[in-house]
């Protein structure tokens, strides 16, 4: 009986051990994940400070009053707010009139790139054509070769060729035929979504009947909405961030020609000297500027994140 108590408790001793291992293997594990937490986090947050700090900044000098900008205890939370600044830049830009044109400039743009570079894309990923290898090349030669090196002969031939500068003509022309602000990589992405797709889908509607336009219109471009919207998002914001075309062509009543002029203007319109003073007013231009870029993207998230998934850019 004393062999068999004996043997009893020695098998709970046992157990009990075993399970003390356990727990502090999985305590090890939990610390480790801990740690690892931990790591990820400061490492992303250092990161975000990077990216994000100067934007930070500009946001809170814009709210900054002139005795806030000379006091050194001040760094990112003034202590007397004002929304002078956005009241002048709101004046001097005009806001709404400069926002309403860039903007239906710039829709406008969009939609044609859409059109043309989709089609562009479907021909080259669907039918076979002489000199299309060499034809595409040139395509990837566009995305390549920056625009400082063609600026000369553009200039040269929308001022003493065609005599459009100062107007829009420069881009729309541009953008018709395919090389317009990064044509060249929207025909890709059209490109690489369109090859993507299953062939069944136009072989079934050319079974059916349907030519080539119908099939690309009504069942081809309506499957390439992911790629649609990518494309939209960047050309709209490329479009309206764009200054170095602006400033080519002469085209000065968009926002980017406006916003670079503003600290001039609001210099002597108020009478205001001093560099620091007139960056505030930049910041807040620059704030305003920014409103219809966010709300556009925060109202088009979901798909943008669709469609680059979907478009090669990124796997």
């Amino acid at each position: 009986m004393i062999t068999i108590a004996k043997a009893k408790l020695r098998y709970q001793e046992l157990q009990n051990d075993q399970f003390f291992q356990n727990d502090k293997r999985r305590a090890l594990k939990y610390f480790k994940k801990f740690l690892f937490f931990l790591f990820r986090f400061f490492i992303l947050l250092g990161v975000s400070y990077i990216i994000l700090s100067p934007l930070i900044r500009m946001v809170a000098q814009s709210f900054f009053s002139d005795t806030d900008l000379t006091n050194p205890m001040v760094y990112i939370i003034p202590t007397q707010p004002t929304l002078e600044k956005y009241v002048a830049a709101w004046k001097v830009l005009p806001y709404p009139k400069t926002i309403l044109m860039s903007l239906g400039n710039d829709i406008g743009l969009m939609l044609i790139q859409i059109f043309i570079c989709s089609m562009v894309g479907y021909g080259f990923a669907r039918f076979n054509f002489p000199l299309k290898g060499f034809l595409f090349g040139c395509v990837v030669i566009m995305i390549v070769i920056p625009t400082h090196a063609i600026m000369l002969p553009l200039y040269l031939t929308f001022t003493q060729t065609v005599s459009l500068y100062g107007t829009a003509g420069p881009f729309y022309l541009l953008t018709i035929f395919g090389s317009g602000l990064r044509s060249g990589l929207y025909i890709y992405l059209f490109n690489q979504f369109f090859r993507g797709l299953p062939k069944e889908i136009e072989e079934a509607a050319f079974v059916d009947g349907a030519g080539s336009f119908y099939t690309y219109f009504r069942i081809m471009l309506v499957n390439a909405m992911p790629s649609v919207i990518t494309v939209a998002v960047f050309s709209l914001v490329w479009q309206y961030n764009d200054l170095f075309y602006s400033r080519l062509f002469g085209l000065s009543s968009v926002v980017s020609m406006r916003i670079s002029a503003l600290s001039q203007e609001v210099g002597a319109i108020y009478e205001i000297e001093n560099p620091a003073y007139l960056t505030m007013y930049l910041y807040a231009g620059v704030v305003l500027i920014l409103i219809p870029v966010i709300l556009i993207y925060c109202v088009l998230q979901k798909f943008f994140i669709e469609g680059v998934e979907r478009s090669g850019i990124v796997g």
